[in-house]
């Protein structure tokens, strides 16, 4: 049964990279409609990378199909955070969109932890952490093999900065991680939408949005959902007019 599974797997896995080069095949013909139907193909088959979800918002992106564009940029940048052409090309499909919002600055001690931790990922932090780990395990070991006291002085000292380091790494990746589970960002899809000042139809309109506008989700209540936008400001949207980036196809 083993064997099967294996098998099953092996050509599971070949015919998705043969969909991934022909849609990168048609992609580079300028069939980015066609390419675009491939990788949703991969994804529809429960398939997921990083590389799929960015050469689908390229595909978008070329279609000037705005909201699906940055939906598949921030796809890719879920999965590899430090990707650096999907962040410039995420930047390149919000400048298409219509909503400009501005983001409300941070103020006092707030912004002094973000600006000192928001600068790199928890997985980051995580490794950073781990490098001050085996920098306090290399400097135990000098220290405890030097024969001058004054190396063993230096190693001493060396240890317990690293180890302060390490410790302040632990906190900010444990921060940066508490900021991100808070954050459970959509995407606006309709050419316009209404957002409403209350979970209802006819309620008043709070304010408008349209297509590839990303918004904050902070709770749901039937078929409507609580968003924030990056001004603060805060309405309810029908469930079906956003797609929430970290869920699954």
């Amino acid at each position: 049964m083993k064997n099967i599974a294996y098998i099953i797997l092996f050509i599971t896995q070949l015919v998705m990279a043969q969909s991934f080069d022909q849609g990168n095949a048609l992609y580079k013909k300028g069939d980015y409609k066609g390419a675009a139907a491939q990788y949703e193909g991969i994804l529809k088959e429960g398939k997921e990378s990083a590389e799929v979800y960015f050469n689908l918002g390229n595909a978008y992106y070329k279609l000037n199909q705005v909201a699906p564009a940055v939906y598949y940029f921030e796809k890719a940048l879920l999965l590899d955070p430090g990707n650096k052409d999907a962040q410039i090309n995420l930047g390149f499909a919000q400048k298409m969109t219509i909503d400009d919002i501005k983001a409300t600055p941070r103020v006092g001690f707030s912004k002094m932890i973000y600006n000192a931790t928001g600068s790199y990922h928890y997985n980051t932090w995580g490794w950073i952490a781990v490098s001050f780990a085996f920098l306090c395990l290399a400097l135990f070991i000098g220290y405890y093999f030097s024969g001058s006291t004054l190396l063993k002085r230096i190693f001493f000292v060396g240890m317990f900065v690293a180890a302060g380091l390490l410790v302040l790494s632990v906190i900010s990746a444990i921060y940066v991680k508490s900021q991100k589970n808070r954050e459970n960002y959509a995407v606006v899809f309709p050419e316009v939408v209404s957002v409403k000042a209350e979970p209802r139809e006819n309620a008043q309109d709070a304010f408008i949005l349209h297509s590839g506008t990303k918004v904050n989700v902070l709770q749901s209540e039937d078929n409507w959902d609580k968003i924030q936008l990056a001004d603060e400001k805060i309405g309810w949207i029908n469930k079906k007019d956003i797609k929430k980036i970290k869920e699954q196809l």
